[in-house]
C-alpha cells in the first residue's frame, strides 16, 4: 500500500479538469512580498483566488491542490495536516473562509510568502508532546467520513503512517496485524490508545501491562506479534 498516494487522495487528488480557469487564474500577487502587518482584505482576497465551487465561502478539493501547488507542499506533507488543526477544519479537502481566516490570522499570513515562511513553525509544532497530542486526536475527525462514526481501517492506517511512521518502530506490524485482523474500522478510543501504546509500550513488548486497560484490538495485536515473533509464553 502507497501510504502517501493514500493520502494524498484523501486531502483531494488533482482534478483533470484542473485547467479550469478560476483555478489557473495568475496568483502572482500572493507570491509577492507582504508586508510586515496583517491585512484580513488580503487574506480573504487570497482565498477567493482558491474558490472553485458554486459555495464562495469554501475552497474545496481542487482549489486545496492548487493552494498546495503554490506553497510547493505536497498534499500528503504533514504540514498541511497542522494547517489544517490551525483552522480548526471539519473537512479533509476542504477550508471555509472562517477556518482560513481563523489559522492564517493565528499565523498573521496573508500571503503565500508570509505562510512559507511558517512552514518550519508548523512542523515544529509536532515536536510539543501535548501539541502533537492534539493534532493526533483531530486527524481522527478530520479524516472520517462525516456520517461514520469511526474510521476505516485504509484510511487510518494512511493518517497512521503519516503522523507515527518516523517514530514508531512497530507501527509496519500494526499495519500487518490489522491487513489480518476481523477489523475493519477503528473508534477514536482504539485511535487514542494506538498513540499511548506507541508511547508507552517498549518493542520487546516486556512492559506491556496484559491487565492494564488497552483496548482489547491491542490485546490482540500484542498476542499476534508474540505469536508472529515465535515467543511461547503468551498470558
Amino acid at each position: 500500500m502507497d501510504l502517501g498516494e493514500d493520502v494524498s487522495s484523501m486531502f483531494g487528488k488533482r482534478s483533470k479538469t484542473s485547467s479550469n480557469s478560476t483555478v489557473n487564474r495568475s496568483r502572482t500577487k500572493g507570491m509577492e512580498e507582504a508586508p510586515t502587518s496583517f491585512n484580513q482584505k488580503k487574506c480573504i482576497a487570497w482565498f477567493r483566488q482558491y474558490n472553485t465551487s458554486n459555495n464562495t465561502d469554501t475552497i474545496g478539493p481542487e482549489g486545496v491542490e492548487a493552494f498546495c501547488r503554490d506553497l510547493n507542499v505536497e498534499p500528503e506533507n504533514i504540514a498541511l495536516l497542522v494547517l489544517s488543526w490551525k483552522m480548526g477544519a471539519k473537512q479533509m479537502g476542504f477550508f471555509t473562509l472562517q477556518e482560513w481566516l481563523l489559522g492564517l490570522t493565528d499565523l498573521q499570513c496573508d500571503s503565500l510568502a508570509k505562510l512559507q515562511g511558517k512552514l518550519n513553525y508548523l512542523h515544529s509544532l509536532l515536536l510539543d508532546s501535548s501539541h502533537f497530542k492534539s493534532i493526533y486526536r483531530y486527524a481522527f475527525d478530520f479524516s472520517r467520513d462525516k456520517d461514520q462514526r469511526s474510521l476505516d481501517v485504509e484510511t487510518a492506517k494512511a493518517m497512521l503512517g503519516l503522523l507515527l511512521g518516523r517514530q514508531w518502530s512497530l507501527l509496519n506490524s500494526f499495519f500487518q496485524f490489522l491487513d489480518q485482523s476481523r477489523y475493519r474500522v477503528l473508534n477514536k478510543d482504539q485511535w487514542c490508545n494506538v498513540l499511548e501504546f506507541s508511547r508507552a509500550v517498549d518493542i520487546d513488548l516486556k512492559n506491556y501491562d496484559v491487565d492494564g486497560a488497552w483496548p482489547v484490538m491491542l490485546d490482540e495485536f500484542v498476542e499476534w506479534l508474540k505469536v508472529t515473533r515465535g515467543e511461547s509464553n503468551i498470558q
